[in-house]
């Protein structure tokens, strides 16, 4: 069981930016930094199954690919890399690339890399703040530029680039192309109300991500029998004797605690590592205390709303899976 605050580690990227405020403080103009690694503590480091990043981009990121798990256990690599944004920044014109505009053949989809027109062939989407996207492995994307966004991911390092705009780094064309799926794939992502304060926003085989939204002055059990991470987007307040605001992130695994707001209430994304949303995560407490075991159960009307965001999430999974 624990429960703590994790620490933040700036990576320097080309494409990167500057100022990172409210999210960090960093302002040296010598340095972009274009992604904020959230670590998990101790032992968890080697243990953990998700990653959680924010990325900042000042310029288009290369068009990539990850593995599946099957992929990348024949390569040597632990797992694949299933991933999913979250908008938290978008200059008006910000747009992402998920999938093809149309299915195509191995061949046509190898000469278009080789020839450089791949982008011309992914599927451009605007994006814009508070848009949820889910990247199943073997998804040939891409993130434009202006754009801040929370990633929650596998924890792996599987990325084939298959074209970079010529900046010189190192392609991987022939494990992308055998990673990369040749269908095209839709860029609806589920977002559907659990509860009036949690909105459940993907659900995949790897885990779940949310956002709720809390009221000021609340008090509520939080119940994480998995790996699950916090990140505060707005307000403050703090879980168990931990002190949080904007910027901050909790990494729990095994965990039963206490979220208790501050007067203006408090925003937060969850991930977990679960393939269902978890029904009891999440309970009001009244002014005295309830023990999490003597919590009232969700009512009928809560339990039809996980019923529906279960067989909207299986028919996504589905979908994106085919």
């Amino acid at each position: 069981m624990t429960i703590e605050k994790v620490q933040q580690t700036l990576k320097a990227k080309p494409w990167g930016v500057v100022d990172l405020t409210p999210w960090a403080h960093a302002s040296n103009a010598s340095e972009r930094i274009g992604e904020i690694w959230y670590e998990p503590p101790g032992h968890f480091s080697k243990h953990s199954v998700l990653q959680l990043k924010l990325l900042f981009t000042s310029n288009p990121l290369s068009i990539q690919v990850h593995p599946d798990d099957a992929i990348a256990n024949s390569i040597g690599l632990p797992r694949g890399k299933t991933e999913a944004w979250y908008v938290l920044g978008a200059a008006p014109d910000a747009k992402v690339a998920l999938g093809l505009l149309q299915a195509t053949t191995a061949q046509d989809l190898k000469s278009a890399v080789h020839a450089g027109s791949i982008a011309d062939l992914v599927a451009w989407k605007s994006a814009v703040v508070g848009d949820a996207f889910f990247v199943a492995a073997g998804t040939i994307h891409a993130i434009g530029a202006g754009l801040v966004m929370a990633e929650i991911q596998q924890r792996s390092n599987a990325t084939f680039r298959l074209f970079d705009y010529g900046s010189g780094r190192e392609l991987h064309i022939e494990d992308g192309l055998r990673a990369a799926s040749t269908t095209s794939v839709s860029t609806c992502t589920l977002q559907h109300p659990l509860t009036t304060e949690r909105n459940l926003l993907v659900s995949s085989p790897y885990f779940i991500f949310e956002r709720i939204e809390l009221p000021g002055g609340s008090s509520w059990a939080l119940n994480l029998p998995t790996e699950t991470w916090c990140l505060i987007l707005k307000g403050d307040g703090n879980i168990s004797t931990i002190d949080i605001a904007q910027g901050d992130c909790i990494f729990a695994d095994q965990e039963h605690s206490t979220i208790r707001t501050g007067a203006d209430g408090m925003t937060v994304l969850i991930a977990y590592a679960q393939s269902r949303p978890n029904a009891e995560m999440l309970v009001r407490q009244q002014q005295h205390a309830v023990p999490v075991e003597a919590q009232p159960p969700l009512t009928l009307t809560a339990r039809k709303s996980y019923n529906v965001a279960t067989t909207l999430a299986d028919r996504l999974i589905k979908g994106v899976s085919t």
